[in-house]
């Protein structure tokens, strides 16, 4: 009989203190009520809001002798998404791994729809869009949401991926094939789960897309601004040359 599916969440965070528990407890009955095996690794940046010691509480709460699912993994400093996820992923000992943010702007509402489809097809990766379907983008104003929508048909024309919303970070991988991605990828900033999607594409992995709804962080800032477009844009040109 093969051994029972694990899915483990990456989450890196950086002041994230009022998210973390109701985040933590939605991932909780999102698996419980699917009948999932789980685990939660949060990978934080050295939060100067407490986050740690959240964290810390929620390992108390959730976790016994038999069962670890929350795991914390700091790390020194703000280092960027990319290397969070390879400092996460090491330490993950799910045969799947879903990659998502903090904030609420991914609801967990959505990974039971995602596992299904990857199930049903057998896709290497299953990635959450806000631009196919009936996907959308709350609560940005219209500045934003012609940025996003921007940077990702700007990718798309370009590159030719065939995926509908490249900037995205809510994403269900085989971890096999995330590990294989990941060590590829040369980005550590925005413009990291661009080349992800654009990689994994040329590599010859299946993908498939699931309709979300992206809300606005409910607490704390965005980390988006100027550098980071720019930062984009330049990853995009850079992969047209290389992929």
């Amino acid at each position: 009989m093969p051994p029972k599916d694990k899915y483990s969440v990456l989450l890196p965070t950086y002041n994230e203190r009022r998210n973390l528990p109701i985040i933590t407890w939605l991932l909780e009955r999102t698996f419980t009520a699917a009948g999932l095996d789980w685990e939660l690794i949060i990978i934080d940046d050295g939060s100067p809001d407490g986050t740690q010691d959240i964290a810390k509480q929620l390992i108390k709460a959730y976790n016994t002798k038999a069962q670890e699912r929350i795991i914390l993994k700091p790390r020194a400093g703000k280092l960027g998404l990319g290397t969070a996820y390879v400092h996460g992923l090491q330490f993950a000992k799910g045969n799947y791994v879903i990659i998502m943010d903090a904030d609420f702007s991914h609801h967990p509402k959505f990974l039971p729809r995602m596992i299904e489809l990857q199930k049903e097809g057998n896709y290497d990766i299953v990635t959450g869009t806000r631009y196919a379907g009936d996907g959308g983008v709350y609560g940005w104003d219209l500045k934003r949401k012609l940025v996003s929508r921007g940077a990702n048909l700007f990718a798309d024309t370009v590159l030719r991926p065939g995926v509908s919303d490249l900037t995205g970070s809510f994403r269900l991988y085989k971890k096999e094939v995330l590990q294989k991605v990941i060590t590829s990828t040369e980005s550590k900033g925005y413009s990291f789960q661009m080349e992800m999607m654009v990689r994994a594409k040329a590599m010859g992995f299946k993908v498939a897309e699931v309709p979300i709804s992206f809300v606005d962080r409910v607490y704390g800032d965005s980390k988006l601004g100027g550098e980071e477009i720019a930062e984009y844009l330049k990853g995009v040109l850079n992969l047209w040359v290389k992929v």
